[in-house]
């Protein structure tokens, strides 16, 4: 596949072993559907480009979410976003691959997400800018400060590079878990390293 970054190559093989085949099959109905697709890393998740977004895709723990990125204004014959909110990209959750419709229905829904996006309507991402200001909890600036290199590195980072690491941080359910990410984040931080650098191009 052209147009096909290392760092998705690799988001797919750290994800776990169900997902690995659902985020294949897609990956795979993508560029098929188009050819011109570009994949990007946005938001730490693999998206695919075609004059603007078309769609993303993400692995959790136990499940694979994906959407397209203007599925409330698509036709939905089959009822792939049946359940789905369709005020957003009407993700859809999938837990095994046997779950995905078939190709030729993948297929034809790309496709309208592609003319959609050819068509020279495409909306534009919301600028950090046009996001609400960055709150870091108190927490994690109690330990950010414990680490003069850690804290003068995420001084420094974009707003967009300090939201990752924030919201990686406060997404943590356990207590536990936030813990460890503090640790793993600082550490990162002294180094200069931003939330998704094993990603980064060297």
């Amino acid at each position: 596949m052209k147009n096909a970054p290392l760092q998705v190559d690799a988001y797919i093989a750290r994800s776990a072993e169900f997902a690995r085949p659902i985020l294949e099959r897609l990956r795979r109905l993508f560029h098929r559907a188009c050819p011109e697709v570009e994949e990007t890393i946005k938001w730490g998740v693999p998206h695919f480009d075609r004059r603007g977004i078309l769609a993303g895709m993400a692995a959790f723990k136990k499940h694979v979410g994906f959407g397209f990125w203007r599925g409330r204004e698509m036709r939905d014959p089959e009822g792939l976003f049946r359940g789905a909110p369709r005020a957003s990209m009407c993700t859809v959750k999938i837990t095994d691959v046997v779950e995905l419709p078939s190709d030729e229905v993948l297929l034809r829904y790309i496709r309208e997400a592609v003319e959609l996006n050819e068509a020279g309507r495409a909306p534009k991402p919301r600028s950090n800018s046009a996001r609400r200001p960055l709150k870091a909890p108190v927490y994690f600036l109690a330990a950010l400060r414990k680490n003069k290199k850690a804290l003068a590195a995420f001084e420094a980072f974009s707003p967009s590079c300090k939201r990752e690491y924030v919201e990686w941080i406060v997404e943590a359910k356990q207590e536990a878990t936030r813990e460890r990410r503090i640790a793993t984040a600082i550490a990162w931080m002294a180094q200069g390293k931003p939330r998704n650098w094993k990603y980064m191009r060297k």
